[in-house]
């Protein structure tokens, strides 16, 4: 018994010594880093998660729009343009600075009639300005538009939308949440060029992918309160200023901006995120 004591109490150490110089192998072959967790829904993505604009200003760059703006910044468009004194058809350009935020005085103490007059000259010719772009129902849309000049008519500002229809068929991966950095939209899974189509029939008012984390995106106006998203499609097959009819192709499925082939898509009313399930057919 003394023997084999002996045998354990001599080979113990190497035995442990082993032990240790496996863990520590183990540990230094694991250089492939943890998956990464888009925070607006369980897909990963390949750049930053879409964010909202915050500041009081922002200039603009190639590409962008003011709806573009709009949308990031989580606002309806007549605001923006009402507070920067933008027309419509809305036409920006690279390097503008647009406000955000309505500009207040911060003067204090008593103002004369003749200030008083000016502000309330100021508030009318803004509130004539919200009123003419309410109300208009034939505008066109003109101007230069990247050198590709097109002369459409904006459909009825306060026409209602019939209807709604799916985009795409397929299964929801991630739906829609109210939290600060939460899903703005669904997440639609799909086929690579599986046909994107329009959910209601409107305006193109944006079709690019200036917007950092959403792709190749297209942006429909539907009316006054309405809005429609559908990002990181693979081709674009509509542009600015088209009408398209509810149900018409308008791009093919894909994963620019995303690691997996879907559909993100968004409804917004009046510039706020809402649940697009709540107006969708149910399935």
């Amino acid at each position: 018994m003394s023997y084999i004591t002996n045998i354990r109490s001599h080979f113990l150490p190497v035995i442990i010594l082993i032990l240790l110089l496996l863990v520590i192998s183990a540990c230094s072959q694991r250089t492939r880093p943890a998956p990464v967790v888009s925070l607006s829904g369980s897909v990963p993505t390949k750049v930053e998660t879409k964010n909202t604009l915050t500041a009081d200003s922002y200039t603009v760059k190639k590409g962008e729009t003011l709806y573009s703006i709009a949308w990031r910044a989580g606002k309806d468009v007549r605001t923006l343009a009402n507070i920067n004194n933008i027309s419509a058809p809305y036409n920006i350009y690279p390097g503008q600075i647009i406000s955000l935020t309505a500009k207040t005085s911060s003067t204090k103490g008593p103002t004369s009639d003749k200030g008083k007059n000016k502000t309330k000259n100021v508030n009318k010719e803004l509130k004539s300005d919200y009123k003419n772009v309410a109300n208009d129902k034939s505008g066109e849309y003109g101007g230069d538009s990247g050198g590709k000049f097109t002369k459409v008519k904006v459909p009825s500002l306060t026409q209602k939308v019939k209807n709604w229809v799916w985009p795409v068929n397929g299964r929801i991966i991630s739906s829609f949440s109210n939290s600060a950095q939460g899903n703005k939209g669904v997440d639609i899974a799909g086929e690579l060029n599986q046909p994107v189509k329009a959910a209601a029939e409107g305006l193109v008012v944006y079709a690019g992918n200036a917007l950092r984390g959403y792709g190749n995106l297209i942006i429909i106006k539907h009316n006054d309160d309405y809005l429609s998203a559908y990002a990181h499609n693979e081709t674009l097959l509509v542009k600015e200023q088209e009408s398209v009819k509810t149900g018409q192709v308008i791009a093919k499925m894909g994963n620019t901006g995303t690691d997996k082939t879907m559909l993100h898509f968004e409804i917004r009313f009046r510039g706020k995120s809402v649940d697009p399930t709540r107006y969708l057919p149910k399935k």
